[in-house]
């Protein structure tokens, strides 16, 4: 038997190939945009350490509006995993930071139905902003500073959180009207 008449019958015998859904692909497409925007807003300096605007959680709250709750947790696991790895922090303080801060996000968010007239995409954003913060304070209490002047901090932070969560929501109600009108 030759060798192309080996690479046929090989070819021939192997399990067909996978071909990816349309929701695989919408959270890769999803997933990718969250993790690029996560890695420009690393990119930038803070006036105050740790206070960033979260503009990749504009994505998951589009996500979890549009698309439901599953979906938003895959785009938001994939931003802190894949713009951890864009910045080089993967496995670092950061990144647990990030992914934790994203966890407390999406599981705050998962009883709170999608198209709830009670609570629109500012208030899911404000919401899932308080979460991130708190969850990020807690895991950094537990794992990095064992001392109960953190929550000093915590204030502030949440504060800024706060403020960031309204405004990203208000920009998630008009990408969500422009998604509108082009669809």
């Amino acid at each position: 038997m030759g060798q192309h008449q080996l690479l046929v019958s090989a070819a021939a015998s192997a399990p067909p190939c996978w071909r990816p859904a349309e929701r695989d692909r919408l959270v890769a497409r999803l997933g990718a945009l969250a993790a690029g925007i996560h890695a420009i807003e690393g990119l930038f300096p803070s006036p105050i350490p740790g206070v960033k605007p979260g503009l990749a959680n504009i994505i998951v709250i589009v996500a979890l509006e549009r698309y439901g709750w599953q979906v938003a947790c895959y785009v938001a696991a994939l931003r802190a995993l894949a713009g951890s790895l864009l910045l080089g922090t993967f496995l670092s303080p950061t990144f647990l930071l990030s992914l934790s801060g994203a966890l407390g996000s999406v599981l705050v968010l998962w009883p709170a139905p999608c198209r709830s007239r009670f609570l629109g995409p500012v208030g899911r954003s404000t919401l899932a902003a308080a979460a991130h913060i708190a969850a990020q304070f807690v895991t950094a209490r537990c794992l990095f500073i064992p001392h109960e002047g953190l929550w000093g901090l915590f204030p502030i932070a949440l504060s800024f959180s706060l403020v960031f969560g309204v405004i990203n929501g208000i920009v998630c109600c008009r990408v969500l009207e422009r998604m509108e009108t082009t669809t």
